[in-house]
């Protein structure tokens, strides 16, 4: 039975090879075709492969890509060999063929696997080119809307406005929009239209962006053609002055006022730097014009004709007044614009024991034995006393609140182990801090708040070292309480250190760093053997000066000292800005001998009178007429040896060896 069964498959599979050869056969208008007649089953697999082809092949319109009925029962047989291989609705024969090849090896496997792979090449062809031909149709629809909407886009980016806020929002309005966006977001916008670029490149946008990250805060809108330029220009200069600092990469100048004095007291502020003397006099050096008329500042005719002349006992200068006291209580005040003759001069009796000027506005404040007073200029240019005060004890230092402009000064002070804020609307100085047997060291103050250390008593070993605190201004309420340290606090800086924190020195021979929010230490650096004297810091360095006259320069974040600079006295003032740092070596003795004991009443020797040194980390050292200072000096200074002469030179490129000397 079985041999019969096998005879008969073999026999309607011969007649389906055969057929091959013969027209395409379709169960709709051919069912009477000489290659024999189907059975139901067969019939019915046909109709519906002709049916899913007919779905597939139909066009998304009536009427539209339609094809010929030979076509169909083409794709429809090649579609009807491939489902009748893969579907599961198979012809009953096909169900036997598989019962029976199921257990043995037959040539009729590899005719079965060739005859699908046949229908299945015929089956793609047939339906790529369906495919193709369902493209053609629609796409003279497509290209026409394509055309409308470039003629569209094109019409619009004609328009001089913003079109895609002018037609519902001014550009005002849209303006306020994308100044939300950062630099990132508006290169994008840039990016999309002619018209969104036109607004993504307004210099209003690019001010603001240039003045709130810090360039050019006193300029206007109309100062420069090109905002975007600028801040370009500006970023690319910061880089390269923040890699000249940490290289040591520049020029370096003394400022010197040869009259053969020893130097007293130094203080900087932008591009000043103010300068006094055992001799009495007082030097103004503008670094950005160097021969400009107000260096030369002239004494008050009470000090001038006084013999021997009084030492000046210190100096402050801001961007617009420069005040220096001397010895015997005389105060002068010039105009950093014209210089010359004082534009303002009192004495107070007895020694000055502070001297302290508004950074940012004209207050003057003074401190001689108890007694201290507030000065300001009014509107017309008077200077006149607001505020004058006798405190129980010596002042030993005074500090202006920066930010509170002329109209409102305030000022902070110590006297032995209290604090005081010296306000003019206020009758008395206010208390701000005061505990018995604890002396304040250090004083400096911020717009919002004031720190100071406080040092521990011999008689209480245990009271955790010496602290610096931290207290408001407005509320008069303490903030926080850093440090613990068997040191002396010695010098303190928060007005120029970043936001929440604070940077100090101290007598243990470090500079550490505080956060003020959290309370904690973010950075402690052995710096001098002597102590440390002066600091300051920004965002990223700090810059330290000790007793042993060493200049160190840190990185903040890796704790590393990236290089320094020496000289002969102990370091009492370093003040930076972003591309500039001044230092001053101030010695102890202001009256030293001379080189022999016959010189006593001469000049005193250079190695006595200290030193101003002045550090610009903008200059290119590559460029052609460029020229190190230690190629200018004439080999009779004292500094030539302490200078990064490893710096390229331009000599060096030109002729590729050193000149003889």
């Amino acid at each position: 039975m079985a041999g019969e069964e096998l005879a008969a498959f073999r026999e309607r599979w011969k007649q389906e090879l055969t057929s091959k050869t013969e027209g395409p056969v379709c169960a709709s208008s051919h069912s009477g075709d000489s290659s024999g007649q189907r059975d139901s089953s067969k019939n019915r697999y046909f109709e519906d492969s002709k049916q899913n082809l007919n779905e597939a092949c139909s066009p998304s319109k009536p009427g539209e890509g339609a094809h010929t009925e030979d076509e169909a029962c083409v794709a429809g047989r090649g579609e009807g060999g491939k489902a009748a291989a893969d579907s599961g609705n198979q012809p009953e024969y096909v169900s036997i063929a598989h019962s029976l090849l199921g257990g043995r090896t037959s040539p009729l496997l590899e005719r079965i696997q060739e005859e699908r792979t046949r229908r299945k090449r015929q089956y793609n062809s047939m339906t790529s080119a369906c495919s193709a031909s369902l493209q053609q149709h629609p796409q003279r629809k497509v290209k026409k809307d394509v055309k409308l909407l470039d003629q569209l886009i094109h019409d619009l980016n004609e328009v001089n406005d913003i079109p895609f806020f002018d037609i519902e929002l001014p550009y005002e309005l849209a303006l306020k929009i994308f100044q939300y966006l950062g630099l990132t977001e508006l290169g994008r916008c840039a990016q999309v239209s002619r018209a969104w670029r036109v607004l993504a490149e307004d210099d209003v946008l690019w001010f603001k962006m240039c003045t709130g990250e810090g360039y050019h805060q006193d300029a206007s809108v109309s100062d420069s053609p090109c905002w975007k330029s600028t801040l370009r220009d500006c970023r690319n200069s910061a880089k390269a002055v923040c890699s000249n600092w940490k290289n040591r990469v520049g020029s370096i100048s003394q400022l010197q006022f040869e009259l053969g004095k020893v130097l007293c007291d130094v203080s900087s502020c932008d591009s000043f730097v103010l300068a006094g003397y055992t001799s009495g006099d007082v030097r103004l050096w503008d670094t950005l014009h160097w021969d400009a008329a107000a260096s030369y500042l002239k004494t008050n005719s009470l000090s001038a004709n006084s013999e021997p002349r009084p030492h000046v006992s210190h100096v402050q200068v801001n961007g617009t007044v420069a005040a220096a006291a001397y010895e015997d209580g005389c105060v002068d005040l010039w105009s950093t614009e014209t210089g010359g003759e004082p534009i303002h001069h009192y004495q107070i009796p007895g020694r000055i024991q502070a001297l302290a000027l508004g950074p940012d506005s004209p207050v003057l404040g003074t401190a001689a034995g108890p007694d201290v007073r507030l000065n300001r200029a009014d509107d017309r240019g008077y200077w006149r006393t607001v505020c004058q005060a006798q405190l129980p004890k010596i002042v030993e230092s005074l500090v202006v609140v920066p930010g509170r402009g002329q109209q409102h000064p305030l000022a902070a002070l110590t006297a032995g182990e209290t604090v005081y804020l010296l306000d003019p609307r206020e009758e008395e100085p206010r208390m701000l801090h005061s505990v018995y047997g604890h002396p304040v060291t250090c004083l400096d103050a911020s717009d919002s708040q004031v720190a100071f250390g406080v040092k521990r008593t011999d008689w209480l070993m245990h009271d955790g070292g010496n602290k610096v605190h931290v207290y408001n201004l407005e509320t008069g309420k303490p903030v926080a309480c850093v440090g613990s340290s068997p040191g002396d606090f010695t010098c303190i800086n928060l007005r120029d250190a970043p936001p929440h924190l604070l940077v100090c020195g101290n007598k243990d021979r470090r500079v550490r760093v505080f956060d003020i929010r959290a309370g904690s230490s973010v950075a402690s650096l052995y710096a001098h053997h002597l102590g440390v004297t002066s600091v300051q810091a920004d965002d990223w360095k700090i810059v330290s000066g000790g007793g042993e006259g060493l200049v160190c320069v840190w990185e903040m974040r890796m704790g590393a000292k990236l290089w320094e600079m020496h000289n002969r006295h102990p370091v009492r003032h370093v003040r930076f800005n972003t591309s500039t740092l001044v230092t001053a070596n101030i010695p102890d003795d202001k009256v030293p001998r001379g080189a022999c004991i016959t010189d006593d009443d001469l000049t005193a020797h250079r190695r006595h009178r200290g030193v101003i040194c002045h550090y610009d980390f903008s200059e290119d050292a590559l460029s052609q007429d460029h020229v190190l200072p230690i190629c200018r000096s004439d080999f009779n200074e004292s500094y030539g040896y302490n200078y990064n002469i490893g710096l390229a030179m331009p000599y060096d490129r030109l002729s590729g060896s050193h000149p003889s000397h």
